[in-house]
């Protein structure tokens, strides 16, 4: 048995230390070694602005990460050829070569007689969840198959049992190579052989790994979807023998999605290339249109489609008024069981830096992470996040997909999130492990301004400008709602619920009151100045008047003149901003030019007249502490045991820390919390009572069992 991952002649299942790690990809926007196994747990649950006020007047933003997306896996360099054999196979070329890796390909053969079989042997699961025994027995039968589950809901599982029971080698489409060695040390992790193809190899890796898939010797390689438009690569894998073929991330075929990579567009053609094999896209967010675009653009007609619920119960969302966003941050934090890890995300660079400084002069394990910094910088950082507990990563959308860390207790956003597709995807990255987590949010007039603007500013056809001012619209509607976040959440894709009380807003309702008034002061204040004077002006200075403040702007401008000066001194300056947030998030006020100046909107025309009703969310900016702290639970993994257990507990973490620092992979590698925590609880005497502890499989009884029992003897 090969067992192939980024080091040719590495012997199969045996750990690797970290300096032995090849370093990866120094292309810019490169995210280095993320992710094990994705939901391979079913017992789990479906699973810029630095703040203050702003003064909008003038431009302080700062451009967004946009230049330098995560790294995608290029097409091999033109000298790149696999060092093999051409001819016949599941879907065959001609032609050979000297050097063939293989004289004959052979077919993997089947490991597993049965899905349940492989499961229990493999993953030490007794039983799938929800649609994953459905869906799986659909690809095992040969069947096409599209797969919407959320972030941890057990995606992976989807396509991996069926690689071991179906003869031939198992297909994974994967968008990043960075995910792809910490995914292979996973499932090598778990007995499984697995390898990957990609331009961080040398030629010497890629050979050892072309071998193993042609000698059979392969359960599950890995691509992205680059590569598969090499004809190198498509002849080479023709020459073998494919059992499955699953495209993840299948949204990024949508154009409508949030996502979208052009060369998911290829993919469709796997059809044809790969006859007979059965396919499986898989996704953990779509619309309902992206969900529909998937299997038109990926040509999988009969496919049959399974979608679980998007919902996330162990997260509970909370989205607060901005004043002081790094402050605001800090309270959040230090209101989070000690120790936590977690990911606090923000649209500049600028912001990632100055975040992460000002977390760790406050006593936080911060770190930055974003495409600008030095590749060395940025795997180091993650590699800190990914190996060891409580470490907060500072980060643009640069640290995005595939961040597969299961104890990230919560997630914070200090600037809006362009859409809810984006914000579902960056939450659900907390609490894959089941346990209590937290998204949190900060949100004020400036984000709507700024991203208004960024819109009208940007690149592409009306279109998809059209397409970007929607997405936002539903951004906005989630963060001003007065119902309950997650009824409003999993509405947007497509799924009906109650209720939650579970979110903010069901834990607190949020007053609200009548808004009229108050608009159409605001509204006759930008009308009278653009009639009378010929000027426009953003929020800070339109405060000024209404509150009537005597500032030297005003009085250069004699704007203490004008009719509505000080008419709106009823309100704090907070409580206008909350004011002008809402009218711009509903349409009623835009925000328009170089400096963000405030102008009306066609629908301002009804406030004025009285006939459009304006009913607006009361700003509490002292709800749950000035942070905007969750008063829900605040539990960890160990707090959750009884007293008695918890010594044991983290004595395994102990253990596990320092096996992982050993093999040079992240602790959830060897074992996730929620195994340490079965073991605390029903303390094992003997290797075949290991049997019985969620996600210990027959490999990780082989390689851990003894090591563990001595641990719970000796506690």
């Amino acid at each position: 048995m090969i067992g192939v991952a980024n080091h040719a002649g590495t012997p199969p299942n045996r750990p690797r230390t970290t300096e032995a790690r090849r370093p990866m990809s120094t292309a810019p926007g490169s995210v280095e070694a993320v992710t094990p196994i994705h939901g391979s747990d079913p017992s789990a649950p479906d699973a810029a602005y630095s703040g203050g006020a702003i003064e909008w007047d003038e431009p302080v933003w700062v451009p967004l990460d946009e230049d330098a997306p995560p790294e995608w896996d290029d097409a091999p360099p033109p000298e790149w050829e696999p060092a093999g054999a051409y001819g016949t196979g599941n879907g065959s070329t001609g032609g050979s070569r000297s050097g063939s890796p293989a004289a004959h390909a052979v077919a993997a053969p089947s490991r597993f007689a049965t899905a349940q079989e492989a499961l229990h042997t493999v993953f030490g699961y007794e039983s799938f969840r929800g649609d994953q025994a459905e869906a799986i027995a659909q690809i095992i039968g040969g069947g096409d198959a599209i797969v919407l589950m959320p972030t941890g809901g057990g995606k992976s599982l989807v396509y991996q049992v069926p690689a071991l029971v179906r003869e031939g080698t198992g297909l994974v489409v994967s968008p990043l190579i960075a995910l792809m060695h910490d995914q292979v040390d996973a499932l090598r992790a778990n007995g499984v052989r697995a390898g990957y193809l990609n331009s961080t190899q040398s030629a010497s890796e890629r050979s050892a790994t072309e071998r193993a898939y042609l000698a059979g010797e392969l359960d599950l390689l890995y691509v992205a979807p680059e590569r598969l438009s090499n004809q190198g690569t498509l002849a080479l894998l023709q020459r073998g023998t494919l059992g499955v073929i699953a495209i993840d991330e299948a949204h990024c075929v949508s154009q409508w999605g949030h996502d979208f990579r052009p060369d998911y567009l290829t993919l469709g053609a796997l059809a044809e290339q790969f006859p007979g094999v059965p396919r499986v896209a898989l996704t953990a967010t779509a619309t309902e249109a992206t969900h529909a675009e998937i299997g038109e653009r990926l040509d999988m007609p009969n496919a049959r489609h399974f979608v679980a619920s998007f919902d996330r119960p162990n997260i509970q969302y909370r989205i607060v008024p901005k004043s002081e966003a790094r402050q605001q941050l800090l309270g959040f934090i230090r209101s989070q069981p000690e120790g936590s890890a977690g990911i606090v995300y923000a649209l500049s660079r600028k912001s990632v830096e100055q975040t992460a400084e000002f977390l760790r002069g406050k006593g936080i394990d911060a770190l930055p992470y974003h495409a600008g910094l030095p590749a060395e910088v940025r795997a180091a950082n993650q590699s800190r996040f990914l190996r060891e507990d409580g470490v907060v990563m500072c980060a643009t959308i640069a640290f995005g997909m595939g961040i597969d860390k299961p104890d990230v207790r919560f997630v914070a956003h200090i600037d809006l999130p362009k859409s809810v597709e984006g914000y579902y995807q960056e939450t659900g990255r907390a609490g894959r492990d089941g346990e209590p987590a937290n998204a949190w949010l900060a949100y004020g007039l400036g984000d709507v301004v700024q991203q208004r603007r960024l819109i009208e500013r940007g690149d592409g056809d009306l279109a998809h400008r059209i397409r970007q001012g929607q997405h936002l619209d539903a951004m906005l509607a989630l963060c001003e709602t007065t119902g309950c976040r997650r009824v409003d959440l999993l509405g947007y894709f497509g799924q009906p619920s109650g209720p939650c009380g579970n979110c903010d807003t069901c834990l607190e309702p949020p007053e609200t009151w009548d808004g009229l008034v108050p608009a159409q002061k605001l509204l006759s204040t930008i009308v009278r100045l653009k009639r009378e004077r010929g000027q426009a002006f953003g929020a800070g200075h339109l405060i000024d008047i209404l509150r009537g403040n005597r500032t030297d702007r005003v009085g250069q401008q004699g704007h203490d003149a004008l009719a509505t000066f000080g008419i709106g001194g009823d309100l704090s300056e907070q409580d206008w901003r909350s004011v002008i947030r809402q009218l711009l998030a509903r349409g009623l006020l835009v925000a328009q030019g170089e400096y963000g100046t405030l102008a009306l909107s066609e629908a301002s025309g009804g406030v004025l007249a009285g006939s459009t009703p304006v009913p607006l969310r009361r700003d509490v900016l002292g709800r749950g502490g000035s942070s905007g702290a969750p008063r829900a639970r605040k539990s960890s993994a160990s707090e959750s045991l009884d007293a008695a257990d918890r010594p044991l507990f983290e004595a395994l973490r102990v253990w596990r820390a320092e096996t992982a620092r050993t093999q040079g992979v992240p602790a959830y590698i060897v074992f996730g919390d929620a195994t340490l925590r079965a073991l605390a609880e029903h303390r094992p005497a003997s290797i075949g009572a290991l049997e019985g502890i969620t996600g210990i499989g027959e490999k990780k009884r082989e390689a851990y069992g003894e090591s563990v029992l001595a641990v719970i003897a000796a506690n």
